[in-house]
């Protein structure tokens, strides 16, 4: 799954990924269906479909016609009628007001199996770092609420950031991780989305607080791949790292640095650094 999500924009070779896979072409393609539940042909669509929906939502600079050639559609009007089918919305108005439900229902099962069968490439304990982070002045946007509704908190936010010149380029991202996910009331989650900012956040519409991001020792670990994983990392961080340290834990929550983005990049090569505040 990993090379057919690297290659998205390359013709598909089920003969290459039987390769990788190191399988027989003959039974490569059974051997998917059984473990997915459903072909290559069609999860290499959905995987397009989901990359396009993406660039649609976050990614305004990217006219709808160039999506829809990257989505593997040889014009407009066949990229507009396989997204309506999927998800219920033609692209022009997925981009204006995406409705997550049917996007949610339609890839939810799909990231669960893949976090199954596709191990996360992340740091080893001996990779753990200790650094000093320093004080940092953030825009924040809060989040409370599902999981389900951060899709539309983050578009907030970039747009946001989009319209006050705080690119990804020059702003650093970071996302603050109140709650646990599995032990926290979903109607209670927190979860915010930050840049950094050189100056005071001005009073706005977008829901935009300023906050800060405090200094003081943390340890860092590498976080490759979609952040719907990123809890198989923390974990490992408290339950393997953390005893074995001879550490006590700040009062400040777990926080993420964003260093490269889905859909910019492929989902399993996005990278974050996780850091745990430290006394």
């Amino acid at each position: 799954m990993a090379e057919m999500d690297r290659t998205l924009d390359q013709p598909m070779e089920v003969d290459a990924f039987a390769g990788v896979a190191a399988y027989s072409r003959f039974h490569f393609q059974r051997l998917f269906s059984a473990f997915l539940g459903l072909g290559v042909a069609e999860y290499r669509r959905l995987s397009r479909l989901k990359r396009a929906g993406h660039q649609l939502a976050y990614r305004n600079e990217i006219p709808v016609t160039d999506i829809a050639y990257d989505a593997g559609y040889e014009n407009l009007e066949s990229f507009s009628r396989a997204f309506k089918r999927c998800f219920g919305q033609n692209p022009s108005d997925f981009r204006r007001a995406p409705d997550w439900t049917i996007w949610h229902q339609t890839y939810a099962p799909l990231t669960e199996l893949k976090g199954q069968l596709m191990p996360v490439d992340n740091d080893e304990p001996n990779h753990i770092r200790i650094v000093d982070f320093p004080e940092t002045q953030v825009a924040a946007l809060e989040h409370i609420g599902p999981q389900s509704g951060l899709t539309a908190t983050v578009q907030r936010f970039i747009a946001w950031r989009r319209e006050h010149g705080s690119p990804p380029a020059e702003s650093a991202t970071f996302n603050i991780l109140y709650d646990d996910p599995r032990t926290t009331d979903p109607e209670s989650f927190r979860f915010d989305f930050c840049c950094s900012v050189q100056g005071p956040v001005s009073a706005n519409d977008f829901g935009i607080v300023p906050k800060t991001i405090p200094a003081g020792r943390c340890a860092v670990v590498r976080h490759v791949g979609s952040l719907d994983f990123a809890e198989d990392t923390i974990r490992s961080l408290y339950r393997d790292w953390l005893p074995s340290s001879g550490e006590d834990l700040r009062d400040f929550p777990l926080f993420v640095q964003r260093l490269s983005f889905y859909p910019d990049v492929p989902e399993h090569d996005a990278q974050a650094d996780i850091f745990l505040p430290l006394k």
